[in-house]
């Protein structure tokens, strides 16, 4: 019964999706179900709808619920006496499918039940004919059936209180991990005695005791796919879908998935670690590292397993019982010890076995080992402190005896040479082995490819041959010098060598046509590299301070890093992949470098350079085709650029403060930015993809050739000697140019401003801190200007805005500024009242502004009693408006004009649009009217007369 209870939750949960039911559709079936299990009458068609939607057939529902108040009440022990037998004849008749019944029910129980259950027996042998999933509910775990039933009653009692113990420790589980194992355990304990159970109680059907049926509610799961869903979970996963239902129970306890058994630092008891290994005895893989007891719990493995494969132990001590024992593992093939204490610490322990291939023996505590395994492949005695090991293993071919610091050189050499088919093998750290050692084990050992020697400060190699040595390590080696590059050059077949902290070497020359990997870290002393090996792909050279000389030739070679290397002065390199070079640092490197990079000099497919803080360069160029990204920040000695790389997209220049002379003919440049170099003076660029370029700072810039025809931004700021000339040559050049900035460039006059005729897209012109006095080239070469600033302008007039006003020129134009202008208080009334189409107007520091107003010109009476006219229109709309054009304007600033003392913009002045109005720093304001519909910003900060005399209408804001 409980079974159905789990399930009928996971098709009417609290999910909102296709298999679910809301808390909308809990609370219809709470509301449409009384007090007596019963359909309301009054929630009839609330309760058939909700059917509907779960997609039950007609009535199936009603008695699926029923079924489902009676599990609850038996699960929670309710005594309800219409379930329980004390209830008589009153007790319900599901249509030969009653919950609660069991063997204790009165004699007089109709036929019709007994019919019943045979139809559903029927049933379920057609549906398992079909391989349809079942989940079957039997009754009689029910707290119901349990108390009317007087012979299986204790048993049922223990089970209802077991499921309840799991319940909750199973919830606690989920919320603490350090209960894991005894909530998996408990788990494990309870499917196992309900299948036990199942197993009895069929029986007594067969036998032809009392039946209760089962309620089976159809699942699509055929056994095959539920086998295959399982095979994804782990074992706590697979306790906890045990307790789903009878078929889910079977399908997670199948042996397939308790192959191997993982109690790695779990509390078992040797009890539990036995019942789980009579279940499972084709258990291949057991791990008990951590657990306690471990001498005791892996004799039971021992003993019990006979398909034993993998063994995985340790933390603990084990005794010499144990090796005695492996013999019995026949099938036997990897044994794992780490952090262990074998036998009593200073007896020989024998490991003899004759199918095991894999043995690691990790940091374990023991005097001696004899190791005789003719199947034998690896043998790992890492960090062991064992003074002898003796091995038979014929076919040993991986050995590990790294920092295992108690055995001898003549330990070490009778180990090694008595595997004659060792592949690779492991030293480090073992600082008694010898160069004898290394010749013994290179005439006994002709396949050794793997050879880790590092940290053996008395090996230098000399007279030691090789040959099929593939992979080489000597860090920290002390005894290696220059002379032992002489034995490592017999080892043709050598891929991967590592020389890191090798103090005393001074030099490496090898020509190995193999070579794929090399690492020189912190060899101090290290000044010279010559590498001639084409198959040369990863290199790494660091912190080798007296390295001046670097000879690489290579064709596999794609990335180069040379770091902080201080004293390099020569590199010479024939590396045909080479992309990528970092040569960050290298404070030595001379203008000799750039004929490396270029075409001709080794690297034909170099893509990205960086030569940071390099500061003996004085002068580069660079003619690269291929050359995609260049960096040069920080080298400050730079005082001369040429680059002729047409596929260059990237250039860094920060810091090169001390560049003069630039030359950019051709390059692949997008954008570019030379305003960090303010001692540029000569300026050549041809780059047919360029759309941006900033020359903001470069003050004593004179000749400027640009030629980039899809340039469309120029800033040219604080160009102080740039001069007509050069901006007519750069307007004829660049066509495309839409926004063109010349602040602050006094050289500029009105020659150069009419070249602007060429440049047909010119929409924002910035002109401000100029020296102009006339604006006549920008209304008549600016046909389209669309912006146009004129701060500080203090040499126009007046009448240089009269084109403005009056003639309508720059039709298109919709922001102005003329802050910290000359201009007077009519010339930008006229302004403002003729110029409706400009949006955004800044009139920032205009000191011979007085005030805004903007009433009728002329018509003193209506600009005085305009506000009359706001409050009027509000209450009578029949009033007519003279017909004026609406004003665009949306942003004005005022900031900071001493002389203002009033704003006035009544409703006449239809400023429909205005959004933000600026009148901060305005000291002398004492009066705002405004009646803007759509002002969303009003700023009145540090306006401090306003704030003694204040008088502020603000209408229809």
């Amino acid at each position: 019964m409980r079974t159905w209870c789990c399930c009928l939750w996971l098709c009417i949960g609290d999910g909102d999706g296709d298999g679910g039911m809301g808390g909308e559709a809990k609370s219809s079936a709470a509301r449409a179900w009384n007090s007596d299990g019963e359909a309301d009458s009054e929630g009839g068609d609330e309760f058939a709808d909700l059917a509907v939607r779960l997609g039950f057939a007609e009535g199936e529902f009603e008695e699926q619920m029923t079924m489902f108040q009676e599990m609850e009440m038996a699960m929670s022990g309710a005594e309800d006496p219409d379930v329980l037998v004390g209830g008589g004849g009153g007790g319900r008749a599901r249509e030969g499918r009653g919950l609660g019944r069991s063997s204790g029910r009165a004699a007089g129980e109709s036929s019709g039940s007994v019919s019943g259950a045979a139809a559903a027996a029927a049933e379920r042998d057609h549906d398992w004919h079909h391989k349809r999933a079942k989940v079957h509910a039997d009754t009689r775990e029910s707290n119901s059936a349990t108390a009317c039933s007087a012979n299986a009653g204790s048993s049922h009692i223990y089970s209802d209180r077991h499921f309840n113990m799991y319940r909750d420790s199973s919830a606690s589980a989920l919320k603490n991990e350090s209960l894991y194992p005894t909530s998996m355990l408990d788990m494990i304990d309870y499917a196992y005695h309900i299948e036990s159970r199942d197993g009895i109680d069929n029986v007594s059907d067969i036998d032809g005791e009392a039946k209760t049926e089962d309620i089976e509610v159809r699942m699509d799961l055929t056994d095959d796919l539920l086998h295959m869903v399982f095979s994804f979970l782990n074992h706590m996963d697979l306790c906890r879908a045990a307790l789903v239902c009878k078929q889910w129970r079977v399908a997670s306890t199948h042996e397939d998935f308790w192959k191997c058994l993982n109690f790695e630092n779990r509390n078992i008891s040797i009890e539990q670690f036995e019942d789980m290994c009579r279940r499972y005895p084709k258990a291949a893989e057991v791990n008990i590292t951590g657990a306690s007891a471990i001498h005791l719990l892996v004799m039971k493995a021992v003993s019990l397993l006979r398909y034993l494969e993998t063994l995985t132990l340790g933390k603990g001590q084990l005794g010499d019982t144990f090796f005695y024992a492996l013999s019995e593992c026949n099938l036997l093939k990897s044994l794992n010890v780490t952090d262990a204490t074998l036998g009593n610490g200073i007896q020989e322990i024998p490991i003899n076995h004759d199918r095991l291939r894999h043995l690691q023996l990790i940091k374990c505590r023991v005097m001696r080992i004899s190791v005789r395994c003719p199947q034998l492949e690896t043998l790992s005695l890492k960090r062991s402190n064992m003074a002898q090991a003796q091995l038979s293993c014929p076919l040993l071919r991986d050995l590990d005896i790294g920092s295992c610091h108690k055995l001898s050189d003549a330990a070490i050499r009778s180990a090694a040479i008595s595997c004659p088919l060792l592949e690779s093998l492991d030293m480090s750290n073992c600082s008694c082995v010898s160069d004898e050692t290394l010749r013994e084990i290179a005439l006994t050992c002709a396949n050794l490819h793997v050879l880790n020697a590092s940290y053996c400060p008395n090996i230098s190699l000399e007279s030691v041959r090789l040959p099929m040595l593939t992979v080489l390590k000597l860090d920290n080696c002390e005894g290696i010098t220059s002379a032992s590059m002489a034995a490592i050059s017999h080892s043709y077949m050598l891929e991967v060598l590592e020389l890191d902290n090798c103090s005393l070497l001074t030099s490496v020359s090898l020509d190995l046509p193999r070579l794929q990997n090399i690492r020189l870290v912190h060899c101090r002393k290290f000044a010279d590299l010559n590498l001639r090996t084409l198959m040369l792909s990863s290199i790494m050279v660091s912190n080798c301070g007296a390295l001046h000389r670097i000879n690489i030739t290579s064709n596999s070679l794609q990335k180069l890093a040379l770091q902080k290397q201080e004293s390099l002065t020569t590199l010479a390199l024939q590396c045909q992949s080479l992309q990528e070079v970092d040569l960050t640092a290298c404070e030595s490197l001379t203008d000799s470098i750039c004929e490396v990079f270029n075409d001709g000099g080794g690297c034909p497919l170099l893509k990205s350079l960086v030569l940071d803080n390099c500061e003996s360069l004085t002068t580069v160029r660079f003619c690269s085709t291929s050359l995609v990204s260049l960096s040069l920040s920080e080298c400050r000695g730079i005082t001369t650029l040429d680059l002729t790389c047409p596929n260059l997209q990237q250039v860094c220049l920060d810091g090169c403060d001390h560049l003069e002379k630039a030359h950019f003919c051709p390059v692949g440049l997008g954008s570019l930015n030379l305003g960090i170099c303010p001692k540029l003076s000569e300026l050549t660029i041809e780059a047919p993809k360029m759309v941006l370029l900033e020359l903001k700072g470069c003050g004593v810039l004179a000749e400027a050739s640009i030629n980039c025809p899809l340039l469309t931004s120029l800033d040219a700021s604080f160009c102080s000697r740039l001069r007509d000339d050069c901006l007519s040559a750069t307007a004829t050049s660049c066509p495309l140019i839409e926004s063109l900035i010349l602040m602050s460039c006094p050289s500029v006059g009105s020659d150069g401003l009419y070249s602007l005729c060429w440049l047909p897209h010119l929409t924002m012109l910035d002109l401000s801190y100029t020296f102009l006095t006339n604006l006549v080239p920008v209304f008549e070469s600016c046909l389209h200007l669309k912006v146009l600033k004129l701060q500080a302008c203090k040499y126009l007039t007046d009448s240089s805005l009269e084109p403005l006003y009056m003639h309508g020129a720059l039709p298109s134009l919709r922001e102005l500024d003329l802050s910290y202008g000359p201009f007077s208080q009519s010339a930008i009334e006229e302004l403002l009242s003729c110029c409706t189409h400009l949006t955004h107007v800044s009139l920032n520091g205009c000191i011979n502004m007085h005030d805004l107003n903007w009433g009728f010109p002329g018509d003193i009476s209506l600009s005085s009693s305009a506000s009359c006219v706001n409050e009027v229109s509000e209450s009578n709309n029949s009033l007519e408006l003279p017909e004026l054009p609406n004003r665009l304007l949306q942003n004005l600033n005022c900031v900071g004009c001493p002389n203002i003392r009033k704003v006035f913009i009544p409703l006449l002045a239809r400023c429909y649009h205005l959004s933000s109005l600026n009148l901060s720093l305005s000291n002398n304001l004492k009066e705002v009217d405004i009646a803007c519909s759509n002002l969303c910003l009003l700023n009145l900060s540090h306006a401090t007369s306003l704030k003694k005399h204040s008088k502020l209408l603000c209408h229809d804001v």
